[in-house]
């Protein structure tokens, strides 16, 4: 888009409730010079009807088709208000001279802190004794301190990250402090490594490892790569943690390895379907931690996106070039 004066786009954020959450955002900025109008949720068959005559459209998770694409003829910006853009036909979007736009980077600092906060709770047991107490185990027990569960440190532990970009880079900073022997399983040369991150192979990092982190991309070529025959590399003490995608894993082989105790525990924040049927194995599988997709989600983080969203629509405004288009 090149225009020579500023304009005052329609914009239309299509399922705004993800990020509203529990009201504690300002949508003032993306009202900023706009004409704007959200709605907390849009099915499908509504998507082109409520985008008709926007310039810009916001969307979080709907599915943005060919098809639907086509149907939107007055759209010259969609904004895509996370990283992966997966729900959006980008090749089809150019082709109709639609520019696509996402938010990279804003989630690194909460997505890594989840981690740390899987790993240590893990190794400290706070929710567990937190439980024990109001339960009544603690005024029960005859010592000064009731110590039913193991605790461990995690000093001196291998922790290996899967796919070492600004998230696996940013958890490993935070490690290192801990005193944590600090690994990767990366397509980067050991050479390109930061000092003290050791590059490991997928197997031995799986053989090895007090705890794996997964934070690799869902791609063809990593859907469902940690199966039943991967997992039976593992060690059965590892922590394995997932905080990319829940298709990078087969969730019926992890259920399984920890049924049978071949894995010390699973932490996620993601599923392969979101939200999930209530027959997912991990529900209910010993040893299972889910979160329901927020390790990206804290205040600080949704206001990035927010900021991005609106200095995007600032140059779509202006004529100016748009920023951090991905097609």
């Amino acid at each position: 888009m090149n225009n020579s004066t500023a304009i005052t786009p329609r914009v239309v954020f299509l399922d705004s409730n993800a990020l509203a959450g529990p009201g504690d955002l300002d949508w003032a900025p993306l009202r900023e010079g706009t004409e704007f109008s959200e709605y907390d949720r849009t099915p499908q068959e509504l998507i082109a009807q409520r985008a008709t005559g926007a310039d810009i459209v916001i969307t979080n998770k709907c599915h943005l088709t060919a098809d639907v694409l086509q149907a939107m003829p007055s759209v010259r910006l969609i904004l895509e208000a996370a990283t992966g853009y997966d729900n959006i036909d980008a090749k089809a979007a150019r082709k109709l001279g639609i520019d696509v736009c996402n938010v990279a980077g804003y989630a690194r600092m909460p997505v890594a802190q989840t981690i740390v906060a899987y790993l240590l709770d893990h190794c400290n047991r706070v929710a567990t004794y937190a439980a024990d107490s109001r339960n009544g185990k603690w005024a029960s027990c005859k010592d000064f301190c009731l110590l039913s569960h193991p605790t461990l440190e995690l000093e001196g532990k291998r922790i290996t990250i899967v796919g070492y970009g600004s998230i696996g880079s940013t958890l490993a900073a935070m490690l290192q402090p801990f005193g944590t022997e600090v690994c990767a399983v990366t397509s980067k040369s050991q050479d390109s490594l930061p000092h003290g991150v050791k590059k490991l192979s997928l197997e031995e990092a799986f053989a090895t490892s007090f705890a794996v982190s997964l934070n690799c991309p869902l791609t063809p070529d990593t859907r469902e790569f940690v199966n039943k025959g991967l997992l039976s590399h593992a060690n059965p003490a590892l922590v394995l943690i997932n905080t990319a995608r829940g298709g990078v894993v087969n969730e019926h082989d992890v259920a399984e390895a920890l049924e049978q105790n071949r894995l010390g525990a699973y932490y996620a924040d993601v599923l392969s379907k979101e939200p999930p049927t209530n027959d997912n194995p991990l529900l209910s599988a010993p040893r299972s931690f889910i979160t329901p997709h927020v390790a990206w989600a804290t205040r600080e983080a949704r206001t990035r996106i927010i900021e991005a969203l609106a200095a995007n629509i600032r140059t779509f405004a202006n004529g100016q070039p748009i920023l951090s288009v991905v097609n």
